[in-house]
């Protein structure tokens, strides 16, 4: 019988043996480590997303007591984690996208959360009167959508403010975290969400950025 994934992001001191401590640890609770990315690294710390599998029925607050018994260790956030477990995401992406005609922007939508680890993305421009027109949007994307893109035109991948006016209000109740990239130009974007963080990092947005501009060049020579 499989188990459980999860996606945990930590924060922990920047010294050798911490993060085989942390793998000590969480070992001793039964959870099988299936990856690590870093995230951002600074003076004196790191920010690494670690996926770990779980027997079925175990519960998700052991693995945080487990990790944060480590010293200096902190949970930012735990997720439940379905993507697959893949190297080269982005390059993989990049090429899914060149080769899918004109389902391009969908293709995009559907497998960027996985790169990105985050909840959905969907592809926005704005319409007459500034309302939004949602393009694309993966399955995951929420029901209710955009009527205010006022936030548009967007010349570069930011974060976004998620109690802002044009945020819908079921968006803000679900304490969601945003982020967006220009797609071809600043009036067309792609839209990422995260309901319940954690924030998106300042490596993450120069991750998501990059990206966009390589799909930009991708789709702009076909």
């Amino acid at each position: 019988m499989t188990g459980v994934s999860y996606l945990l992001r930590v924060y922990l001191q920047d010294r050798p043996g911490s993060l085989g401590l942390l793998a000590v640890s969480l070992g001793n609770v039964g959870a099988d480590i299936l990856s690590l990315d870093v995230v951002e690294r600074g003076e004196g710390y790191a920010v690494d997303d670690i996926v770990v599998e779980v027997p079925r029925g175990a519960l998700p607050d052991t693995l945080i007591t487990a990790a944060e018994k480590v010293d200096g260790v902190r949970v930012d956030s735990i997720r439940p984690y379905t993507g697959l477990l893949e190297t080269h995401r982005e390059l993989e992406l990049v090429n899914d996208i060149a080769g899918a005609g004109r389902d391009r922007l969908q293709v995009l939508v559907d497998s960027a959360p996985r790169v990105l680890r985050v909840d959905w993305a969907t592809v926005i421009t704005a319409g007459s009167g500034g309302g939004a027109i949602q393009l694309f949007g993966s399955s995951s994307a929420p029901e209710t959508q955009l009527t205010d893109a006022s936030w548009l035109p967007i010349p570069a991948a930011a974060e976004l403010e998620p109690e802002a006016p044009w945020v819908p209000k079921s968006w803000r109740d679900m304490d969601i975290r945003l982020a967006a990239a220009p797609i071809g130009t600043p009036g067309k974007a792609m839209l990422l969400g995260r309901p319940g963080g954690p924030d998106f990092r300042p490596s993450e947005i120069a991750r998501i950025g990059y990206l966009a501009k390589i799909v930009t060049t991708v789709l702009s020579r076909n």
